[in-house]
């Protein structure tokens, strides 16, 4: 059964699912300040409802490689082993601090693909730089300085300098990025964790954010590159090695050129599927919320495909003791 037939059946609706039970799961330790138990129970439940779709699928991007991740470990198979074959990137808690702590943006993410069409990057730093639909192709490169980049932003956008905002990850390592973006007189939005939202931030309006800027894990580059591959912007992203063990791991699954810069169609190509859950409430989603009589939880979701530009949005209402 070919991927194309059944891409609509079972990877819009379906895959909704699977990111809803993630965020549903992990929703209940929200606040807790226990990462590891709200991660582990988002994993736990992403990959219950992943078996059961009719998918041959395999994880290329996951919870780390097998040795260290013992559920959604990259080269994972999950799915009944019926329907096409899929190469899937996810991440059950995208944002597992801001999650314990109940603040803004945390996610449950999830893409597909056609077999073969997700960069199977292994899980170590990505230099990224990402910028929202509307603009010509490489306005922005990793390869320019953050004020070279801004200036080019402005003049695209025909707005000041003062007035572009630029996202980065709230690290010391960016401390001279951060500097840099201010004192050429642009200004800064520090995120705490989930640079999936963060990516996705400079494509909605709403946020202000026009240039995300700095370095993050590489699955999640990957994830957001599937996502603006279906909704547009463009993303340049690099790996960084702190060591022979991270070379190492590269090279394991694949890649040779460790100073490669990928484009966003390079991290994330063919036909993509992105779905995203709220966990917590941020720009993109409300989070997990209790219904009003207490019976179950609400949810708002994302689905988003790259070959028809499609994006779908979903309410759910989950009753506590049914299945969906």
């Amino acid at each position: 059964m070919s991927f194309e037939s059944n891409m609509d059946r079972l990877l819009v609706l379906d895959l909704v699912r699977v990111t809803e039970a993630a965020a549903v799961s992990a929703a209940k330790l929200v606040g807790r300040g226990d990462e590891k138990a709200a991660d582990a129970a988002a994993v736990d439940a992403m990959r219950a409802a992943l078996n059961k779709m009719d998918i041959q699928g395999r994880v290329v991007i996951g919870e780390g490689e097998r040795d260290e991740a013992p559920m959604l470990f990259i080269g994972e198979e999950v799915g009944t082993g019926e329907g096409p074959r899929v190469d899937i990137a996810l991440d059950p808690l995208e944002g597992t601090t801001i999650a314990a702590k109940a603040m803004q943006n945390s996610l449950a993410v999830i893409a597909i693909s056609e077999e073969d069409h997700l960069l199977n990057a292994p899980d170590v730093y990505m230099d990224k730089i990402a910028i929202g639909p509307g603009y010509a192709e490489g306005l922005v490169d990793l390869d320019k300085t953050p004020t070279e980049n801004i200036k080019a932003m402005a003049v695209a956008k025909g707005c000041s300098v003062s007035d572009i905002l630029v996202c980065v990850l709230d690290r010391p390592r960016h401390a001279k990025i951060i500097s840099e973006i201010r004192e050429c007189g642009a200004r800064v939005k520090l995120i705490g964790d989930g640079d999936v939202a963060g990516v996705i931030d400079t494509t909605n309006p709403e946020t202000s954010v026009d240039i995300y800027m700095g370095s993050g894990g590489a699955p999640e580059g990957v994830l957001a590159a599937a996502a603006l591959r279906c909704i547009g912007g463009q993303m340049q992203g690099r790996l960084t090695f702190r060591n022979d063990d991270e070379r190492g791991r590269a090279h394991k699954w694949g890649i040779e050129d460790l100073n490669r810069k990928y484009s966003t169609s390079e991290m994330a190509s063919g036909d993509v599927i992105f779905a995203a859950t709220g966990v917590t409430d941020g720009y993109l989603l409300r989070g997990v919320h209790q219904t009003p009589d207490g019976t179950g939880y609400s949810t708002e979701s994302v689905v988003m495909r790259s070959k028809t530009g499609t994006v779908r949005w979903v309410k759910g209402e989950h009753h506590r003791n049914r299945n969906d």
